[in-house]
């Protein structure tokens, strides 16, 4: 199945803002991050993952406008269409 990724941050990384990727039908947000981070190398993962192997906190996942966090998290599961955004923490002052 395939859906779009939205990339509010790592633009220098991908050398995307979206991209639109295959995956296998059932996959989680997990997943596709999983194998994002194995299409996009180290510096990909060393932003994404924390030195536990788990999603950093401060950033974002949204799933088609949702925060992942008001659903099943991580293990939320994709649909054929669906969008994520990986949104980095806003700063201000």
């Amino acid at each position: 199945m395939k859906v779009k990724v939205k990339f509010f941050m790592m633009r220098e990384i991908t050398g995307k803002r979206m991209e639109e990727v295959e995956i296998e039908e059932g996959a989680t947000v997990h997943q596709l991050l999983e194998a994002l981070s194995e299409k996009y190398g180290r510096e990909f993962k060393r932003r994404i993952w924390n030195e536990f192997g788990l999603p950093r906190g401060h950033i974002q996942f949204l799933l088609d406008g949702k925060n992942i966090r008001s659903l099943n998290g991580f293990e939320t599961k994709l649909k054929e269409g669906s969008t994520v955004a990986i949104i980095p923490p806003i700063g201000g002052g």
